[in-house]
């Protein structure tokens, strides 16, 4: 049988595993909350976020007289241990539980409790000389811990794994489009024959929609820069200091280099997350662009000889287990796939947001594992393309050239010379007779060799007329 220790709370007394440092609180949710697998563990910035707030307001409690400076002090070394992941398993609650995050909010206070309590030389479980409650979350109420959290966690992720492997995309990218920028291709509208464009400003596309993406979840930094700490429990900032708001968000601030301040309306911040619905919904236009860059990808490289195949991908596996040599564009479908999850996981923030109720929103948890998700997957999705797929891209210059060649929409050149009607009887003469357009027009009598050789550039034709 595993060795226990007695842990108490509001409740009673239960029996926690001895070789851990959670308490009772913890120890109740997972017993009571048996649902699922996603467990935050899998979040770890979520863990350190924690951390760095207990920290933080362990430093204000210590500032404003509210705790001991020795209990302060031992706070501190506890939380540092959350921050660099040395106990990151000492959180095994899963997202299905509280909707405040109360029992996840616990899990830290009886972690850092415990791990100070042994640092102090005492014994675990006793809450002396640290207390969960009256020290680790002196001045806190899991209503604005959590969200406040949240709020860092999400923070983090952008600036550390989404922002950094998306602009590397969007480089790959933007060095393809200047590299391809005198290529000239046949353009395609509705899926048909459009008029030319260079391969260049196909690719330069994808960056301005990469970058709209990213600017639109930039912009949405300010609202998570405001955070609920000082609120306590509904926003009136109950049982806490009168400044230990600010200045718990000051020393997250300092720790974080990001602008965390305590937001001006504490109701707001813990009864609505539309902060974090809005960042969500940035995520899932950025995931709209990424979704539409990798299926044009999938259509430009199809093939290899049936398909429109002007650009190479590189050839990373097998592409079956009945057909020998076939090769699929594995990197533009799972980076598909990844859009089409962050797409659900905006539907459940946008829900989960909506039900605030009175001075709380008790869904918090699903809410900041979706978005936490959804920039961990596009994050690692646009990485793996980025390296896999993007720096293989080559054009098909043969395939490209063929193409242009039996392109009918060159004939919108002729429209300024000849008129609409008879540069569109060209074309479906061409079309029905199987010629080509220089055919179509001498024989229909419309304009000369020399005349339609001036007249049809498909390099001027991928820029505005000259003056």
């Amino acid at each position: 049988m595993q060795n226990t220790r007695v842990e108490t709370d509001s409740m009673g007394a239960i029996d926690v595993p001895a070789n851990h440092y959670w308490g009772a609180q913890t120890q109740r949710s997972i017993l009571n909350f048996p649902i699922g697998v996603k467990r935050f563990t899998l979040t770890p910035v979520l863990i350190e976020s924690l951390g760095i707030l207990k920290q933080s307001a362990a430093k204000a409690n210590r500032d404003l007289d509210q705790i001991p400076p020795e209990v302060a002090e031992l706070i501190i070394q506890a939380a540092n241990d959350v921050i660099t992941g040395k106990l990151n398993e000492e959180f095994p609650l899963v997202v299905f539980q509280t909707g405040s995050g109360t029992q996840s909010n616990m899990n830290s206070n009886e972690v850092i409790s415990n791990r100070a309590i042994e640092l102090a030389g005492g014994e675990m479980g006793t809450k002396h000389p640290v207390h969960p409650n009256d020290h680790v979350n002196r001045g806190q109420s899991s209503n604005d811990t959590f969200p406040t959290a949240m709020h860092i966690a999400v923070a983090l992720a952008a600036h550390r794994h989404l922002f950094p492997h998306v602009e590397a995309l969007r480089d790959t990218l933007a060095g393809l489009a200047q590299k391809y920028s005198a290529i000239v291709k046949t353009g395609r509208t509705h899926l048909q024959d459009a008029t030319p464009i260079t391969l260049g400003q196909e690719i330069g596309s994808w960056v301005a929609q990469i970058d709209f993406g990213l600017d639109s979840v930039r912009n949405q930094l300010p609202g998570i820069y405001d955070l609920a700490i000082g609120g306590t429990a509904v926003g009136t900032g109950l049982n806490a200091h009168p400044k230990f708001g600010d200045l718990t968000a000051s020393y997250i601030a300092q720790h974080t280099g990001m602008p965390f301040k305590s937001a001006a309306n504490k109701f707001f911040a813990l009864s609505a997350h539309d902060a974090l619905v809005n960042f969500s919904a940035t995520l899932r236009t950025l995931a709209g662009g990424l979704f539409k860059m990798a299926n044009d990808v999938r259509w430009l490289a199809s093939g290899p000889r049936c398909g429109i195949g002007e650009i190479h991908i590189p050839e990373n596996e097998p592409g079956s287990s009945i057909m020998p040599g076939k090769v699929n564009p594995t990197q533009a479908e799972a980076l598909t796939m990844v859009c089409v999850q962050v797409f659900g996981n905006d539907a459940a923030v946008a829900f989960a947001g909506s039900q605030g109720n009175f001075q709380l929103n008790v869904y918090k948890p699903v809410m900041v594992h979706n978005v936490l998700e959804s920039i961990q997957l596009l994050g690692d999705a646009c990485a793996a393309f980025n390296d896999h797929c993007a720096v293989g891209i080559v054009p098909d210059l043969e395939k490209i050239d063929y193409y242009l060649e039996q392109n009918l929409m060159l004939v919108t050149a002729l429209n300024r010379h000849i008129g609409y009607d008879n540069a569109a009887a060209i074309a479906k003469h061409a079309h029905e007779n199987q010629l080509n357009l220089k055919e179509a027009a001498i024989e229909l009598g419309h304009l000369t060799e020399d005349q339609y050789d001036a007249w049809i550039d498909p390099l001027a034709m991928t820029a505005p007329l000259k003056d």
